[in-house]
């Protein structure tokens, strides 16, 4: 069904891109000043390439996953506590009503767990060695609630169709700049002059950061539904009481890999934007809307 309603979505944005250049007569624009550009090949060929890297990097998720963070994945448990860990996460994922996922642990003092995967019933759960070190069960257990949150919401999927669409318009709007530019500034009247790959790498560059925002607006909004999923399987409480363990840890280092940070639990370090650029929403506003809820 979410695939379906993806490419639903796509079919209707498609429809509409070609709407608005009709009503505003904008091909006839182009075509007056020498710009010959096939909009439907040209959409067609974004949106090969925009999707397939998406797609590609869902389905090697797990394998990166493992390979960026040292994760070892506990398939016959050496100990107590792997022993709770892997019958934790089962109990929860049969709670969620999805595939038990593979278990691992990771090297890292800071205390973080992500989820990846594919196919909601075939992902990956881990956490970090920091966590399990200093939080008590019932605070790892809400962490690993609020990660079988993302994997029974789809959240991995749902990420990466809308990183494929951000992605496939970025490359369009991009090219339809360039060659415009290209052939109306510069006079370029055959193939493409060097103003076309600047203007291009430039545009790119400006959209790529407005798409961010919001593919980070989306990561936000996830996070509330996975907290929200964790305090369902876990219990409100204990939800709470590991968000609260988290923020007070915020002094701490963060060392998950740059393409997990969306996974994680914890926020991410942020620079410029911040407040548009980030994965996560602030801690305490997550609190409040379990809290409120």
């Amino acid at each position: 069904m979410r695939i379906l309603l993806f490419l639903a979505t796509n079919l209707a944005v498609l429809v509409l891109v070609s709407i608005i250049f009709n009503l505003l007569g904008l091909e006839g624009i182009l075509t007056n000043n020498g710009v010959d550009l096939n909009l439907s090949s040209l959409l067609v060929f974004c949106g090969l390439f925009g999707m397939s890297g998406s797609l590609i990097s869902l389905l090697l998720s797990k394998f990166m996953a493992k390979r960026g963070t040292g994760t070892r994945i506990i398939e016959s448990p050496q100990n107590k506590d792997e022993e709770w860990l892997l019958t934790t996460v089962a109990s929860l994922a049969n709670d969620a009503g999805i595939g038990m996922p593979e278990v691992g642990v990771f090297p890292s003092d800071s205390a973080n767990a992500f989820a990846t995967g594919w196919n909601r019933n075939n992902a990956l759960v881990a956490v970090s060695t920091g966590l399990l070190r200093r939080f008590d069960e019932r605070e790892v257990r809400a962490v690993l609630a609020h990660e079988i949150g993302h994997v029974a919401n789809g959240d991995m999927i749902t990420l990466s169709l809308i990183q494929g669409v951000v992605n496939t318009f970025v490359m369009f709007f991009a090219r339809i700049i360039g060659h415009t530019v290209d052939r109306v500034v510069f006079k370029t009247e055959r193939g493409y002059g060097i103003g076309y790959y600047i203007v291009t790498i430039v545009a790119e560059i400006v959209l790529g950061i407005l798409a961010s925002m919001i593919v980070m607006w989306f990561s936000r909004y996830r996070e509330y539904r996975a907290d929200a999923a964790g305090a369902q399987l876990a219990g409100s409480a204990d939800m709470i009481a590991a968000l609260q363990r988290l923020k007070a840890e915020q002094g701490l280092p963060e060392d998950l890999p740059g393409e997990l940070t969306a996974f994680g639990i914890r926020p991410g370090k942020a620079g410029n934007l911040a407040a548009l650029l980030r994965s996560h929403p602030p801690l305490d506003d997550r609190i409040l809307a379990l809290q409120r809820a």
